[in-house]
């Protein structure tokens, strides 16, 4: 990178790419140099202060120069590709890291403590941050993770055996422990001492009762529809959703057709409309239950019907931090699930992937002319997709 880029970068201000230090800090270069080696890579700039004003860095160039790149061969847990760069301007020295993703390689820590870039910032990873992070390096699958307790019995070989000849894998039947190898070629079984365990994708997709174990227990799709439009207000109908991934979506629909249908007025008659269509719901329902962050144990996917609108909320936030506005836009697809994703795939719950919330907001136009309201919490960790049912109604 020459100096050139480096004054564009400084003029664009810090960001998920661009990190500003006033002064050689190791502390706080190491966490950066490792936050953005973890991400997408990115650019620590030295002798620029917050505001990006040139202030220089007040040390000898070629010691502080030796130094930057020691550093990169010795303060951290692995391999760093970055290169460094100076440049001499109105008589102050600036320095530059310039780091690139790491390929091929386990995340690196600095300091013994991993590093992350989040909104702009150099962030220690939370347990489900970290999570991700070992996700995105195809290195600990949240879903290929053994379920504590568990016992290969917990899986429904007939399903199972279903679910392959349907992606065309024909096989004649088998002994028992060629069973076992193809649950276990397929993630859906997990070695764990002398003995097999399921995986949670195995769980989540051919188990027999996926929410028997203390680690699944809230593993479902909560139902419920209230009397008005506030939680407040009296529920007059609750189901819990419960099964294999693709069991909960079935159910959750099936419970919502059993609702009461809208009244609604026209000229001198009334007439019943559904509360939305259906084909919405079960984007909505497929993608909250492959995408939640199974991390987080102690929530429930939510469905719940109101007056005036119907909430679908999923614990955790979009995959891989994306941007509200990446999904709105029909970005590639980008799952924190893959396995599970491609199980609906497979069974026709989920179209072309990356098309969801397009699918979702044409739905809903042609139905009343309304837009699907994303939110992405990530201090309350829920993804939260809101349906409103009347177009007079903001």
């Amino acid at each position: 990178m020459d100096w050139s880029e480096v004054v564009r970068q400084i003029e664009d201000g810090e960001g998920p790419r661009t990190e500003f230090e006033s002064r050689f800090d190791r502390c706080a270069i190491g966490k950066a140099v490792c936050a953005f080696a973890n991400s997408e890579g990115g650019l620590v700039i030295l002798g620029v202060d917050d505001s990006g004003s040139i202030v220089g860095v007040n040390e000898d160039p070629e010691s502080l120069d030796a130094r930057l790149r020691d550093s990169l061969q010795s303060e951290y847990s692995g391999p760093v590709r970055a290169e460094c760069g100076r440049h001499r301007t109105c008589g102050h020295w600036v320095h530059w890291i310039d780091v690139f993703r790491i390929h091929g390689l386990p995340p690196v820590r600095h300091d013994g403590r991993y590093w992350i870039r989040l909104d702009g910032t150099t962030v220690e990873p939370s347990r489900s941050d970290l999570q991700e992070l070992f996700n995105a390096f195809r290195l600990v699958f949240t879903e290929w993770q053994a379920i504590p307790d568990s016992e290969i019995e917990a899986i429904d070989t007939a399903a199972f055996r279903l679910f392959l000849r349907s992606r065309g894998i024909e096989f004649e039947l088998r002994p028992q422990h060629e069973v076992e190898l193809d649950l276990l070629n397929h993630h859906a079984i997990k070695r764990v001492g002398e003995r097999f365990a399921t995986t949670l994708y195995g769980l989540m997709v051919f188990g027999r009762h996926p929410q028997r174990y203390p680690h699944t227990t809230n593993f479902f799709v909560q139902c419920v529809a209230y009397g008005g439009n506030e939680r407040g207000a009296d529920a007059y109908s609750v189901s819990d959703a419960m099964g294999t991934i693709d069991k909960q979506v079935e159910l959750a629909l099936t419970w919502f057709r059993s609702l009461r249908r809208r009244e609604v007025n026209s000229g001198r008659y009334r007439r019943d409309l559904p509360f939305a269509p259906e084909r919405v719901l079960q984007e909505a329902l497929v993608n909250a239950v492959i995408h939640r962050d199974y991390a987080i144990t102690d929530s429930k996917v939510m469905f719940e019907v109101f007056e005036s609108r119907i909430v679908i909320t999923s614990p955790g936030f979009l995959p891989k931090h994306s941007p509200v506005e990446q999904v709105k836009a029909g970005a590639g697809p980008c799952s924190r699930n893959e396995s599970m994703a491609h199980s609906m795939v497979v069974r026709g719950l989920m179209g072309q992937r990356g098309c969801g919330w397009l699918s979702m907001r044409s739905g809903m136009r042609e139905f009343n002319g309304t837009e699907p309201e994303l939110v992405n919490d990530k201090l309350n960790r829920f993804v939260r997709v809101t349906f409103r049912l009347d177009s007079s109604i903001s």
